[in-house]
């Protein structure tokens, strides 16, 4: 803290204000040494930081057992406080750029990537994050030291040395089967906490976000992975087959099936149209006896009446009707030219009809 001191001039022994002006001096030259003394004996502790004191001469040198919140605090002569970020830190182990510019931010730290052997030999570049934070300011200020020396000592070679030793477990395939790479980053989230929580920080969660292989095993990979491609696409194909062929086969039985029940029902139809010409034939049979049983009954009792009384009026009335459209021819009765119609013989022998 700077402060700048005005010149004054005061005026002389004897002179009007000399008294006064000199208590002013003395009150402002108190004040300017309380401010100076007060900035050098005093540190303030940000929101999201703890601070652990340092002292270094005197009875009690050592580090002192307290952890100070967020205000404003006293620091005396030979002593120090040493400030530590409580809130969530990022270590980001990769070696891409659009990562590292993000290492200005306050507790974003970014590291390379992680160079990974597998069992097999060949060489997996792994760009990982790990989510940590400092649980203990006082253990870490005793085991690791002040400021961000946690970061350099502790979290970074510890990271990338569970990382390589759990993934360095996996065979170059098995990166791509999420499952066991996933399981192979809580293991190493599980050792890096356990080597870590006695230093007073806290892993929260290990990340592998991403894997570059190297360009033979790349190749490799590519070439496999082809191969495997067009044997699925091959089976695939024949699954296709089979499945084409099985659904024709079901076409053409559900068609024949149709076809069957079509002609079922063409023969129902059939059958159904003879029963009712047949029963519709009966019906008619049935009729025309009867009306030819009506008519027959009607003659017989025609003929019973020609038979009784009154029938020679009946026959009279018939042979009149079937003369009524009959030319009348009048022909003598007597003489020589007399006819008798009633006379059939001389009928006979008049028109030279000879009879049997």
């Amino acid at each position: 803290m700077e402060f700048t001191i005005p010149r004054v001039s005061f005026p002389k022994p004897g002179e009007p204000g000399a008294r006064r002006s000199r208590v002013l001096w003395l009150v402002g030259s108190s004040f300017i040494v309380l401010l100076l003394a007060y900035g050098s004996c005093t540190t303030y502790v940000r929101p999201g930081q703890a601070g652990v004191k340092q002292i270094k001469f005197g009875m009690g040198k050592g580090i002192e057992p307290i952890v100070y919140g967020v205000g404003l605090h006293y620091v005396g002569f030979g002593e120090t406080m040493h400030r530590f970020p409580t809130r969530l830190q990022v270590l980001e182990l990769t070696s891409s750029r659009n990562e590292a510019a993000q290492d200005q931010v306050e507790g974003h730290r970014t590291t390379s990537a992680i160079n990974i052997q597998t069992s097999e030999g060949y060489n997996v570049r792994v760009d990982a994050t790990v989510l940590y934070r400092v649980s203990d300011p006082l253990r870490v200020m005793r085991s690791i030291g002040p400021g961000r020396l946690f970061e350099d000592s502790a979290v970074i070679p510890r990271a990338a040395q569970d990382l390589r030793r759990t993934l360095g477990e996996l065979d170059a395939e098995d990166f791509y089967r999420g499952t066991k790479r996933m399981e192979k980053a809580r293991e190493a989230q599980v050792q890096l906490a356990a080597e870590l929580k006695d230093k007073g920080i806290e892993v929260v969660q290990v990340f592998v976000r991403k894997y570059v292989y190297d360009a033979r095993y790349q190749n490799a990979i590519e070439q496999r992975k082809i191969q495997d491609q067009t044997v699925y696409k091959n089976e695939a194909e024949a699954k296709s087959a089979t499945a084409n062929a099985a659904k024709n086969k079901i076409v053409a039985e559900g068609a024949a099936a149709v076809q069957v029940e079509l002609a079922r029902g063409e023969a129902e139809v059939k059958k159904l149209e003879a029963d009712a010409d047949l029963y519709r034939r009966r019906r008619a049979a049935d009729g025309d006896l009867l009306v030819k049983l009506a008519e027959a009954q009607g003659t017989e009792l025609e003929n019973q009446a020609l038979r009784g009384v009154g029938s020679e009026n009946m026959v009279g009335l018939r042979m009149a009707e079937s003369l009524r459209n009959t030319q009348v021819i009048v022909l003598p009765t007597d003489g020589d030219g007399g006819t008798n119609p009633l006379d059939l013989k001389s009928m006979l022998r008049r028109f030279d009809v000879r009879g049997e």
